[in-house]
């Protein structure tokens, strides 16, 4: 499998998905990153008003749709372990396609997740008690019924679904210096990345500070495996960074020169907590955790308390900003509890 993306990758999928996905809706951020982003111009990207509820559905129509252009569209359908965000676009996305959707939970899932994913048609597998068990069971149906084998993020079409949102977000916002992504396995990143270099607009990786697989892999050089224990674990919770998400963080480095290119940065729990809180109390929007991280960056300081300049994101005066909320399934109640209650 590829490793590298392509802006004809970014072209390609929103070609292949035009008419497919909802259009990106977006709207002035005044006041919402705090005194930090005085001076700046930030907008909010609703991403979470996308079909299942996140910006997963974009990869998992451009994934199908792909393979059904190409003849490789087995009539066993689709399989894919996760009965998160990527297991619901994969399930609707197939619905979409007339195909069946296979997906492998652990049997100690959330009864509303196993509710969500049949009530899109999919048929649900319920295997072992963790994540490791069903991912097995799922290759092995993959294997053994010829259904095409999907994933989270780790896609060069999933990958490139995603990008599609930076196309929509640079034509409807002329002049965008800069945006702003959460960033867990990295497919998201990895899309609007290579899709922000051909545009000369910053893409700026923003993780949790104990879930920081591609600011880890990017310090090593290489993918490597990290500890995750955040309270946006749920949905950034990914051990790796995708090889795409890496070098396309290389590749977009590389005009940092210029003023664009891309930075990878980190914020404390206790902002992602305050962002989602704030979002909600100024302005009714619910998201889930990791699509608060991406304005956690905004409430986090910069060059504070010793830190090297990874926490936090401090945009320049007149500096246009976009912030991605890529999703929003997460559970209301939970909006009362602390970081350390949440986990």
């Amino acid at each position: 499998m590829r490793q590298q993306l392509g802006y004809d990758d970014i072209k390609a999928a929103t070609e292949r998905i035009a008419g497919r996905v909802r259009p990106v809706a977006l709207a002035p951020g005044d006041g919402a990153g705090g005194a930090r982003a005085e001076g700046a111009e930030l907008w909010l990207a609703l991403e979470y008003l996308q079909h299942t509820g996140s910006f997963k559905a974009r990869g998992a129509q451009n994934f199908l749709q792909a393979h059904r252009e190409a003849g490789t569209l087995p009539d066993a359908g689709v399989t894919i372990a996760s009965g998160g965000n990527a297991g619901l676009a994969c399930a609707w996305a197939a619905r979409r396609q007339g195909v069946r959707a296979t997906v492998f939970l652990p049997a100690n899932a959330p009864r509303v997740k196993v509710a969500r994913l049949r009530s899109y048609g999919a048929d649900v597998r319920l295997v072992g008690t963790e994540y490791a068990e069903a991912l097995a069971a799922c290759e092995e149906h993959a294997a053994t019924s010829g259904a095409l084998a999907s994933h989270a993020y780790d896609h060069p079409l999933i990958a490139a679904g995603a990008g599609t949102l930076l196309e929509e977000i640079h034509a409807r916002l002329p002049g965008l210096d800069t945006v702003l992504v959460a960033v867990g396995g990295g497919g998201l990143f990895a899309g609007v990345a290579t899709a922000a270099r051909q545009h000369g607009i910053r893409a700026v990786a923003v993780e949790p500070e104990h879930s920081r697989a591609l600011h880890a892999a990017l310090a090593a050089g290489r993918p490597v495996d990290v500890t995750v224990d955040s309270v946006a674990g749920d949905s950034l919770g990914a051990r790796r960074a995708t090889a795409l998400a890496v070098d396309a963080a290389r590749r977009a480095g590389e005009g940092s020169g210029s003023g664009t290119g891309s930075r990878s940065v980190l914020v404390p729990d206790e902002a992602i907590a305050r962002a989602r809180q704030e979002l909600w109390e100024d302005r009714r929007i619910l998201v889930e955790h990791g699509a608060a991280t991406a304005l956690a960056a905004l409430l986090t300081g910069t060059g504070e308390d010793g830190d090297d300049g990874s926490y936090g994101y401090r945009p320049a005066d007149g500096e246009k900003v976009c912030v991605v909320l890529c999703g929003a399934n997460t559970d209301p109640a939970t909006l009362s509890a602390s970081p350390s209650e949440r986990r």
